[in-house]
């Protein structure tokens, strides 16, 4: 589903810093040894056409079932068993190092148990906590779970104040004291939402402001008071309109949008520039788990050889993606922790 259903399998630009964990080295020994050009040598192996959007991000040309094809394709070279419908009831740890599943009833034994359930994110895909309490059975700490790359729900009268703003997107940087990001945001009918406001929804907390600035690349303050000498009559909203979209400059400006430049002071460019550059929204939430695309949280890296994605203690207990403490940013990041952290433990289980 990712994508728009083009699937955004992997991104150009990964780095470790592309990523959150509670320990950020963590993910640089898997990412190092199977690279976004690993993928890419894959895809283009089983002929699928596609092609970079923006910041790197590589889509599809055609649908994500290419990539669902060629990966069920490669588990078919590898002879694997495919179990659909089936209901894991029970995992037991054996003395000879092995392990026991039952599962509907029925019991494998296995000396290699991968656990890659994935988060709690979009539950009507089959999201579930599963893999935490696989992790929490064996002794692992899980840090503590929330929702990422999620929209934000604003306050009652911050959502009536820019209801009428629904679906109009503007390019913007959104940031805290922690982080910053240069992408689109979206206004909702709950909200904001969009690639910029994603991102920052990684690096917030519960409380706290996030400041946006509507017009990035513009001195506005400069560009206001040449304008004022060169075309005095015109009104703000007209001249501002080449910017931001009428809607956009009426609700956040109001009265003012009417007066001509002529009749605007310094201190109305001021406080013009304040709300449009430094505007400081403080959400009510975010969507929570429903509409996230990550989850935030998971199985202690620590727990784990950075190597291999064994646990340390237990010898053929693996943990990867998603269910670990890895969390990456929007644009195909997730989908290459996945990719590299099975192909990590791949190369021993």
């Amino acid at each position: 589903m990712s994508g728009g259903g083009r699937c955004n399998f992997t991104n150009y630009y990964v780095t470790p810093e592309n990523f959150i964990s509670h320990n950020p080295h963590f993910c640089k020994s898997a990412l190092s040894r199977y690279t976004p050009y690993d993928f890419i040598k894959l895809v283009e192996q089983h002929q699928i056409p596609y092609h970079e959007k923006t910041l790197g991000q590589l889509f599809c040309d055609n649908k994500s079932k290419d990539i669902l094809t060629m990966l069920i394709t490669e588990c078919d070279k590898a002879h694997v068993t495919i179990k659909l419908n089936t209901s894991i009831e029970k995992i037991s740890p054996q003395d000879n190092q092995r392990f026991t599943i039952t599962a509907s009833g029925e019991k494998i034994s296995c000396q290699s148990l991968v656990v890659a359930t994935g988060g709690l994110s979009i539950p009507t895909l089959g999201a579930s906590p599963f893999g935490y309490k696989i992790a929490k059975q064996f002794g692992l700490k899980v840090w503590p779970t929330t929702a990422g790359l999620v929209p934000f729900t604003l306050h009652s009268k911050d959502k009536e104040h820019f209801a009428p703003l629904t679906g109009i997107s503007v390019d913007c940087t959104a940031n805290n004291k922690r982080i910053n990001f240069r992408e689109n945001l979206l206004f909702t009918h709950r909200g904001l939402s969009g690639p910029a406001i994603l991102q920052i929804s990684s690096y917030w907390q519960p409380g706290e402001s996030v400041n946006i600035d509507l017009l990035p690349d513009t001195d506005l303050l400069a560009t206001l008071k040449t304008a004022q000498i060169q075309q005095p009559k015109i009104s703000l909203k007209s001249f501002l309109a080449s910017l931001l979209p009428k809607r956009v400059i009426h609700s956040f400006l109001g009265p003012l949008e009417e007066k001509t430049l002529a009749n605007l002071s310094f201190k109305d460019f001021e406080t013009i520039c304040q709300i449009l550059q430094n505007w400081q929204l403080k959400p009510n939430a975010t969507e929570g788990y429903r509409t996230a695309e990550v989850t935030l949280g998971g199985v202690d890296c620590n727990a784990l050889s950075s190597k291999t994605m064994q646990v340390n203690h237990i010898p053929g207990l693996y943990f990867i993606g998603e269910v670990v403490d890895v969390t990456g940013w929007l644009g195909g990041f997730n989908f290459q922790w996945a990719w590299a952290s099975g192909f990590a433990a791949g190369q021993v289980a």
